[in-house]
């Protein structure tokens, strides 16, 4: 299976990292620093899971020299979602699947207006990693785990034919029987964990035992699921205690990607988290108080990261 990984950040470049491994043929769309050093020194990989290193490895930086594939991954930040569909339009054949691993509920629709529908997959993973330096990942914590699926629920080889390449590959993976309810079940944890975590600075071991910080999380969880519910995504019943056990479990010092990003003062997914709750609930008729202080509250800094004040 020839597959693009665009944007070989934390999420791509292990996902990308561990199929190559496996043999799969991967080539990575990277830029600047990160992609001279991939093609320099290979790409490393730093893994509670293992270590290991790609080299040599297929880097590249226009998508336009790849040709067409049979799977593009798309690892970068929410707010890029709608540039990179235009930037991987040279990737597609008539059956390329595209899947966006990030977080975030609008990727689907942003990718289908440029794209076409039919080569849009449903995509979502968890892990938590980055890039600790130009050619090199550092993976610290959960249990790498990548689903996807066709967004209307029927089964596909092209599909399958990628769950059989993570599997391979030794990744927890998984094909949903309703990738829109998984998808929202990642978004309702992330925008509500990352959300709280961001207005507060502080990490979950704090978040999760300080009461009034444990109300405005619960209170934010409740939120996107009420939201959920009105857009008819089936969330299992009991998701908001699950999500809570969840985050109970988590390392005491965790800290979502959009709070690391906030908190270093560089642009965030504050508009596709918190602020695609506060637009939702507009446009669905369900109050989100607590997102829109959240969103209220960090705007100002956000716009500053992005150099628009």
């Amino acid at each position: 299976m020839r597959i693009a990984v665009f944007g070989a950040g934390g999420v791509g470049g292990y996902f990308g990292g561990r199929l190559a491994q496996s043999g799969e043929d991967v080539v990575f769309i990277a830029r600047g620093e990160h992609l001279e050093a991939m093609r320099a020194g290979g790409l490393r990989v730093e893994s509670i899971k293992g270590d290991f290193l790609i080299q040599p490895v297929q880097a590249i930086g226009e998508p336009r020299r790849v040709g067409e594939v049979d799977m593009v991954l798309i690892a970068v930040k929410g707010w890029q979602v709608p540039e990179t569909a235009i930037a991987i339009q040279p990737l597609l054949g008539s059956e390329t699947g595209v899947a966006f691993l990030g977080n975030g509920v609008d990727a689907p629709v942003q990718l289908a207006a440029v794209l076409g529908a039919n080569h849009v997959i449903g995509g979502l993973c968890r892990i938590s990693s980055y890039i600790a330096g130009p050619g090199h990942i550092r993976h610290v914590g959960f249990e790498p785990y990548v689903a996807f699926g066709e967004l209307d629920g029927h089964p596909s080889p092209r599909s399958q034919g990628l769950r059989q390449a993570f599997k391979h590959a030794a990744v927890n993976v998984e094909i949903p029987t309703d990738i829109q309810a998984a998808m929202w079940e990642k978004f309702l944890f992330i925008a509500a964990f990352g959300g709280v975590g961001a207005v507060t600075r502080a990490p979950a071991g704090v978040i999760r035992s300080q009461p009034e910080t444990r109300q405005m999380l619960q209170e934010a969880l409740i939120e996107v699921a009420s939201l959920a519910r009105v857009r008819k995504i089936r969330l299992p019943e009991d998701i908001i205690s699950t999500t809570l056990a969840y985050i109970d479990r988590m390392p005491p010092a965790t800290m979502a990607s959009m709070q690391r990003d906030i908190i270093d003062g560089r642009p965030s997914e504050l508009g596709s988290q918190s602020g695609a709750v506060v637009r939702m609930g507009l446009e669905s008729g369900v109050p989100t108080p607590t997102h829109n202080f959240i969103y209220a509250s960090l705007l100002p800094q956000e716009l500053k990261a992005r150099g628009e004040t």
